[in-house]
């Protein structure tokens, strides 16, 4: 038998304009319990919880907090009643100190206790036997130590729901174990913690019940015990069958269109690489230990390193500098709402960005046949949207990044760098993005920079592991005993 719940919240609406983002929910919110919150993009997951956590206001409910209802207009009325939230884009401030920013704006009074409040974190990291120095400045720290610091801040003021949004994507599989292991025990002290993730498998590992949100609704709520695989699951999410297996089938391949020769920067050492049309190379490792460098070399905005980097059997310097640059290499950042399109402009010029020469007649732009084309695309790569008059940022990240890929995939280039392209996606855009991802595979070679372990040895024909800017090891991904080993090699092993 269940206790009362913690958190209840009753029929909560919210609106953006015409899109209804949450209606009518109702959700209870239990002591002791990891609660998985799936849905795929869109689905209103985000709302809901910035709607927890005091960052907006919903149009309609009303929420109740241990059986009194209360009334969340702001992030520091959720924090007063322990409620708080650890974003995937982590807030600190990263000149200051551990202790610093677990303490900011927390301690009451003029005077600062230095002392009393390092030996608190430092109770609080033996606790959950988490690895931290609480001296260290911010900015010299791991991702997966900046994200033990946001919890350890919703921790030292007590904290008794915690929502986690993506808490793994910055983890290697060792500190996944940690986190999960330091979860668990939050949950046997009574607190609640709400688990927002798209790793299917990592969600039945975790949680104790799922609630699914579909088109702004509780469509169900399972308790994980009694769902049977990630299959079975994906299907309760997305409404139809989702293969989470890929099996690429094998090309043999071509010509060499990448190659480094001892390549070395601010962050990289001596990089070696080679990748042939025909073929994904996967690069794996936690963020921050070098791929954006490594990216930024590759696809030219950094010019500056030292080594040799050749595509397609020229010196990078000199493709640069010439017009087949502008289509035989396809570059899909991270950054899909700021550097892959501009959030303002609508999606027939957002899809002239990278293609403006295909449509130019002298100094004039055919902008109705780029219009044409971007429908064309529209519904070759299934992308839902009510027309091409819509802002980038209206659309959902699935449907967004769905046209990033259309456009690039238009000019048929030869390499194409994918830059964790399925990050924050559910799993039915996921799918669709690896398809269109192994149907390019056809006829370009692709470095794949990702986050997920998963989608990595689903996709990639090779893996390569980068640690403190390093490649520690290339292995072909059929190979199961270095894959057996990957977390090890992520972790800096040789």
């Amino acid at each position: 038998m269940k206790m009362n719940p913690l958190v209840s919240l009753r029929n909560i609406s919210k609106s953006y304009g015409s899109v209804r983002a949450n209606d009518k929910i109702n959700l209870d919110i239990y002591p002791g319990q990891i609660l998985a919150l799936l849905g795929e993009n869109g689905a209103g997951k985000s709302t809901l919880m910035s709607i927890l956590a005091g960052k907006s206001l919903p149009d309609e409910g009303e929420i109740y907090y241990q059986g009194q209802r209360v009334f969340l207009t702001s992030e520091k009325d959720s924090l007063a009643l322990g409620i708080g939230m650890v974003y995937q884009h982590f807030m600190l401030i990263e000149e200051m100190q551990v202790w610093e920013n677990i303490a900011l704006g927390q301690e009451e009074g003029f005077w600062v206790r230095k002392n009393k409040i390092k030996e608190k974190i430092k109770d609080l990291i033996a606790q959950y036997d988490f690895t931290l120095d609480v001296d260290a400045r911010v900015k010299d720290l791991s991702m997966g130590e900046k994200q033990r610091v946001e919890i350890l801040k919703l921790l030292y003021q007590d904290s008794k729901i915690l929502i986690l949004d993506e808490p793994t994507s910055v983890l290697t599989p060792q500190e996944t174990e940690k986190l999960f292991a330091g979860l668990r025990k939050m949950a046997r002290e009574g607190r609640a913690v709400i688990f927002i993730s798209h790793k299917l498998e990592e969600v039945l590992e975790i949680s104790d019940e799922v609630a699914i949100l579909r088109k702004g609704q509780i469509v169900d709520r399972v308790a994980t015990r009694d769902i049977a695989s990630p299959k079975e699951l994906a299907l309760k999410m997305v409404g139809r069958e989702v293969l989470l297996d890929l099996k690429p089938r094998e090309i043999e391949p071509k010509e060499e269109v990448l190659k480094l020769e001892n390549v070395w920067g601010e962050k990289l050492k001596n990089i070696n690489l080679s990748l042939r049309r025909g073929e994904i190379l996967a690069l794996v490792g936690v963020a921050g230990n070098g791929q954006q460098e490594l990216v930024e070399i590759i696809t030219g905005l950094k010019r500056k390193y030292q080594g040799k980097v050749w595509l397609f059997g020229e010196e990078a310097r000199l493709f640069f500098d010439s017009p087949k640059s502008r289509d035989y290499l396809a570059y899909i950042p991270e950054d899909r709402l700021g550097m892959a399109t501009c959030p303002e402009l609508v999606l027939t010029e957002n899809f002239l960005l990278t293609l403006r020469h295909h449509f130019q007649k002298g100094p004039l732009v055919d902008y109705k046949g780029a219009e044409r084309d971007l429908w064309s695309k529209i519904e070759e790569f299934k992308i839902k949207t009510p027309g091409t008059h819509l802002k980038a940022r209206q659309l959902s990240g699935g449907n967004l990044q769905k046209l990033v890929l259309a456009r690039e995939f238009r000019r048929e280039p030869k390499l194409i760098i994918a830059e964790q392209p399925t990050q924050g996606l559910d799993i039915g855009a996921m799918q669709e993005v690896w398809k269109l991802l192994l149907k390019a595979r056809e006829k370009a070679g692709i470095l794949l920079i990702s986050g997920d372990l998963g989608e990595a040895l689903s996709l990639a024909d090779r893996i390569a592991v980068i640690f403190a800017g390093e490649i520690v090891t290339t292995f072909s991904s059929r190979d199961g005993e270095k894959v057996a080993q990957i977390g090890f090699f992520m972790a800096g092993g040789k």
